[in-house]
């Protein structure tokens, strides 16, 4: 990795101002918080802008049912969402609004420069009026039956129940979702962008790397089919800014939306001092990164490329695309009390915790993310407060009350500290790439190591024996100095908890730090509570009173929403779960209905590393799955396990869990089945297969 001072402007996509930021929403603003701050830390002049998305149809009808002015309206947003970004740390350089002069002012260069090239165009189209409202409705503020399925109560471009796209004509028995008027079809003059020119531009870009492969593929299908001239335009009413020389038009939302990254950073340089034109001149050897959500890709990776180009600015040098979020599998729902506002969460649980909980399970693709909320609970007690938070926690208070909060001189293991140290690179790497989860993987490894340090130098029992004071203090102060690096390792992710550590250890938290030694440190306050399961359940019921009863307009533009895909939650660590088998029968055995067994008894039992090499459905049964097992042995083991409804096939393929070794053959009518495996978790979909740590092998003995 690069150590030279690197330039880097950093963006998120612009929350609408429309609504409540939500926890779907907040996957990308911690996302982008975490590898902005891992980029400061590394010593690079990195910034982070982004704005309220403050113009469209929606925002006109909202302010209109509220009897207040569209500006009245975005301003009370605007401090909301301020409020709950600033309580999740997420650390932005400059928030501004696309209600704003610097906004207007970049929309009309770069339109006025499309327009000086020849890349506008004229068209007439026929659009959906309301008579009553006099105004022209966007596809989705026209409702009515699916033309493919009959389904009632459809928006005016899709299908929520068939999943069809139409135009609005085709819609059968159309309404109007401003009046409830029947809508009428009426000519309009529109402008349009020919994205066709820009195509050779648009294929050298998105084939230069700035893009994930996956996004990549997704773009080569568009070029195939043809890229459409964009209408930037809409008619009066609309809150927006007007469009230059003509009448009654005004741009298109999504035109002026990504101008507010340019508009942010404008405001943002002009407050500083910085120079704009080092940042967004064509030429700009500096740095620019959008990260956007997998629904918004084709107006980023598009769309903004050919408006940069066409008013004269730089290209960004990538765009990172993520996937959405889920919630317990499944799509973020109002009536599960899974759709999940920033504010009602905050009301209840520690940011940090989903600031953790998120990473760990970030990657660089644009998989889907689910917030599975029994493992949220598990991780976050195990890993923070049972791995990290107890380092300090064992070996603070020697220190405070033996030493009179003085470190000791010398280290009492300087190779297991060079060995925390060494790891900083490989970590800086995962951070680099974007992926979180190996990162927090690699630094939870160190926090074990850390833990059995303390494990076998016993700083209680030192603490009880006579001439042992010397030892005592060099154990905690190695536990301690082992906890400030590990602390600073995930100070992007941890941000507040970092800052109370520094006042802790009365240090700083550099990246790869030299030891504390001679040190005198703080009394040791909490620094994480345990997350409660009834915190989670009251969130849960807050959501679905504050939301059951809530309507708002549909937005006009896309939005960062949650999947429509569920995701299948990790696996945890065995000892992180309460203990269950799958055994060979199609149910699950919780630990109450297992008899009382002695140790010997115990000792009996085999239990194996085991590589799942194959896995399928069962035929005939409702929660088996035939699973293909290599232990070490010359032939593969069959084991029928009844985890169907918590796993598919294919994401067995290749995991390493445990099984039970020696249990006698059973033959069940779908074959033989030739051992168990072990899994956790209270039955049906919540069922977690053990899974070892890294480093274990197929036919390694569990000891």
């Amino acid at each position: 990795m690069t150590t030279t001072n690197r330039k880097i402007l950093v963006t998120s996509a612009l929350p609408y101002a429309n609504g409540a930021i939500h926890l779907g929403h907040l996957v990308e603003y911690i996302q982008t918080d975490i590898w902005v701050r891992f980029q400061k830390r590394r010593g690079h002049q990195c910034y982070y802008v982004c704005a309220d998305d403050a113009h469209g149809t929606p925002i006109m009808l909202r302010a209109q049912l509220e009897n207040i002015s569209p500006e009245q309206l975005i301003a009370r947003v605007y401090q909301e969402h301020r409020a709950d970004f600033a309580d999740f740390a997420i650390g932005f350089d400059n928030y501004h609004s696309t209600h704003s002069p610097e906004n207007k002012l970049f929309a009309t260069q770069i339109y006025q420069g499309l327009k000086a090239s020849n890349q506008i165009l004229r068209r007439t189209i026929r659009q959906a009026y309301d008579p009553v409202k006099q105004m022209f409705l966007p596809d989705r503020f026209i409702r009515g039956e699916c033309p493919r399925c009959g389904v009632k109560d459809q928006y005016g471009d899709n299908c929520e129940a068939c999943g069809a796209t139409y135009a609005p004509t085709e819609l059968k028995n159309p309404v109007s979702a401003v009046s409830g008027a029947t809508p009428i079809e009426k000519e309009s003059e529109h402008l349009f962008v020919d994205l066709a020119n820009f195509e050779p531009m648009l294929r050298e870009w998105t084939g230069s790397g700035a893009l994930q492969h996956e996004v990549q593929h997704k773009l080569n299908e568009w070029f195939e089919t043809g890229l459409q001239a964009w209408d930037i335009s809409r008619d009066a009413p609309y809150f927006g800014f007007e469009i230059p020389e003509e009448t009654l038009k005004y741009f298109y939302v999504w035109l002026d939306a990504p101008i507010g990254y340019i508009a942010s950073f404008k405001n943002f340089c002009d407050k500083q001092q910085l120079d704009f034109d080092e940042f967004w001149k064509s030429d700009s050897q500096t740095e620019l990164y959008h990260f956007i959500g997998k629904d918004i890709m084709y107006f980023h990776t598009l769309f903004w490329p050919a408006l940069l180009t066409g008013g004269g600015f730089r290209k960004p040098t990538a765009v990172f695309v993520h996937g959405f979020l889920t919630v317990n599998g499944h799509k973020m729902s109002k009536s599960r009390g899974t759709f999940i506002n920033a504010r009602t969460y905050l009301n209840h649980l520690n940011p940090e915790y989903l600031r953790y909980y998120f990473a760990a399970k970030l990657g660089a693709g644009v998989e889907d993310v689910d917030l599975n909320l029994d493992d949220f609970v598990n991780r976050v007690n195990a890993d923070l407060v049972g791995k990290v938070v107890n380092i300090a926690s064992r070996c603070a208070g020697f220190i405070t009350k033996r030493f009179h909060g003085q470190l000791a001189a010398t280290l009492a293991n300087p190779a297991l500290y060079q060995e925390f140290i060494a790891k900083g690179e490989l970590i800086a790497a995962s951070y680099e790439m974007r992926e979180y989860s190996k990162a927090v993987r690699d630094i939870m490894a160190l926090a074990d190591l850390a833990n059995q340090y303390i494990d076998e130098c016993k700083p209680w029992v030192l603490a009880k024996q006579e001439g042992k004071e010397a030892e005592l203090q060099a154990v905690c102060s190695q536990g301690l100095n082992l906890f400030r690096v590990l602390l600073g390792y995930l100070a992007p992710i941890l941000p507040v908890m970092a800052q109370t550590v520094e006042n802790f250890l009365n240090a700083t938290l550099p990246w790869q730090p030299e030891p504390l030694l001679s040190h005198t440190i703080n009394p040791f306050q909490p620094l994480m509570q345990r997350v409660d399961k009834t915190q989670v359940e009251a969130m849960i019921a807050d959501s679905t009173a504050g939301l059951a009863n809530t309507t708002t307009p549909v937005a006009e533009k896309p939005t960062t929403p949650v999947a429509e895909t569920p995701t299948v939650v990790q696996a945890t660590k065995a000892a992180k779960l309460k203990p269950v088998v799958a055994t060979t029968k199609s149910a699950v055995t919780s630990d109450a209905a297992v008899a009382t067994i002695t140790y010997d008894d115990f000792a009996k039992i085999d239990l194996r590393i085991a590589k799942i090499v194959n896995a399928e459905a069962v035929e005939g049964a409702e929660k088996l799955l035939r699973l293909t097992l290599e232990i070490g042995e010359a032939q593969p083991r069959t084991v029928f396990a009844g985890i169907k409804e918590a796993y598919s096939p294919e994401q067995l393929l290749g995991r390493l869990t445990v099984m039970v070794a020696n249990l006698a053959p059973r033959k069940m009518r779908f074959g033989l089945s030739e051992g168990m495996v072990l899994a956790a978790g209270p039955g049906n979909t919540e069922i977690f297969l053990l899974q070892p740590d890294e480093g274990a092998k197929p036919g390694m003995k569990v000891k």
